[in-house]
């Protein structure tokens, strides 16, 4: 119901601003430029469709051979004592959570391919134990928040552009990233349980945020010791020895078993395309009307608003020049992305604003794609309070990149 409301408000919103420029000022551009961004909208979202079925086929048929091989059951084991308290309606030891902890492991290496296939698995393991099919449930709701939330240890992609753009120490935003993105995820977490009422102040939780806060600072302190040349060698190296690693984990694991890994994977694969084709209409739908809303100017509008305001209350408007990539990062991946680059073009990939929109581009993820995606693939309609909490959750991670950026540049 809260898509619905929001889709119609992108058209809403779009078409008042346009039918204003054109009544007011004469711009008879705007019709057609929204025209053309739904056609084009339509287009990017058949092609993410696509491009996804080989990656969904690859992903889907390696779980397969885990599920079969009982490395997935392993996993759940091994995390069941923290998934049950995060994820009180998933019975223990299910095989769902180590698909949740293989997904937010691809997430936290920026494996976005490795990510998606993953989450989609866990999410129809999810809808399995859903008693109202139609509607979020509370653990779907949770593992939603885990993914908008973009906890990402090795941002490669960013620190990739900020070299070709010029930067003269493309590694600097690695730690404040790595910064922002961890509150995001914390406050992610502290939101939803807050909403679902989960006690998060007992041994085994504080314990595993305790512990994750240790591993992260560990990560900071080593990578501060590298040059950016190593720092990035070491980082890509890192990602994709433990992708293959997991992949061989899995094969030998079914060669154990005795089963026959190419059959599972093969019987996998067919899901990953039956998975890439469901989800077109619901992609369609939200890329058109987010790339409506931008076309028609409304963004423009919004961050002039943004800067007005922050001026009239005498704040520091430094940070709003780089408000579109934060603002565009919940609506559309590259959007986002765009917006960082053409930030960076912009002012300077060393300057201030070039360097938080990188921030911002790190510090959360795609909530309306992720939704979108992750809902659609197991035909949810009502999303009860997962919009409020990752928009929230967006929200934390926003502050957090522009008090991080603050301090360190």
């Amino acid at each position: 119901m809260v898509l619905n409301y929001i889709w119609i408000a992108f058209f809403v919103t779009a078409f008042v601003i346009a039918l204003f420029r054109l009544v007011f000022m004469g711009d008879t551009s705007v019709f057609p430029a929204i025209m053309d961004s739904t056609f084009a909208s339509s287009k990017t979202a058949f092609e993410i469709s696509l491009g996804l079925t080989g990656v969904l086929s690859l992903w889907l048929g390696i779980m397969k051979i885990g599920e079969r091989g009982g490395m997935v059951n392993a996993l759940a084991k091994l995390l069941s004592p923290v998934f049950c308290r995060l994820f009180p309606d998933i019975p223990k030891g299910h095989p769902v959570t180590g698909s949740i902890f293989m997904n937010i492991a691809a997430n936290m290496l920026g494996l976005d391919n490795a990510a998606t296939p993953l989450g989609l698995k866990a999410m129809e393991q999810l809808q399995e134990l859903n008693p109202k099919k139609d509607t979020a449930s509370n653990s779907m709701i949770m593992f939603l928040v885990l993914n908008t939330s973009g906890l990402t240890l090795i941002p490669v992609s960013i620190m990739v552009y900020r070299a070709q753009l010029g930067a003269t120490q493309p590694t600097d935003i690695f730690v404040p990233i790595l910064l922002a993105t961890f509150f995001s995820t914390l406050g992610g977490i502290v939101i939803t349980s807050i909403y679902q009422k989960i006690s998060l102040f007992n041994r085994i939780m504080l314990l595993t945020l305790g512990g994750l806060c240790v591993v992260v600072a560990a990560i900071m302190w080593g990578f501060s010791q590298l040059d950016k040349d190593t720092m990035n060698t070491v980082s890509t190296t890192a990602a994709n020895i433990l992708l293959m690693c997991i992949i061989m984990v899995f094969i030998l694991a079914g060669v154990r078993k005795k089963v026959n890994v190419y059959d599972a994977f093969v019987e996998g694969a067919k899901d990953g395309f039956t998975t890439a084709v469901r989800i077109i209409p619901y992609l369609v739908a939200i890329l058109v009307g987010i790339g409506a809303f931008r076309a028609s100017g409304a963004m423009d509008m919004l961050i002039d608003g943004v800067k007005w305001g922050v001026s009239a209350c005498g704040g520091n408007t430094d940070f709003v020049g780089a408000l579109p990539t934060a603002l565009m990062k919940p609506l559309s991946g590259s959007g986002a992305r765009g917006m960082m680059i053409d930030a960076m073009t912009t002012y300077g990939a060393d300057s201030f604003v070039g360097r938080l929109s990188c921030i911002f581009q790190g510090s959360t993820d795609t909530t309306f794609y992720i939704l979108a995606v992750y809902f659609g693939s197991v035909g949810i309609r009502y999303t009860r309070h997962a919009v409020a909490c990752g928009l929230l959750t967006d929200l934390v991670g926003v502050i957090a990149a522009i008090a991080i950026c603050y301090m360190f540049f």
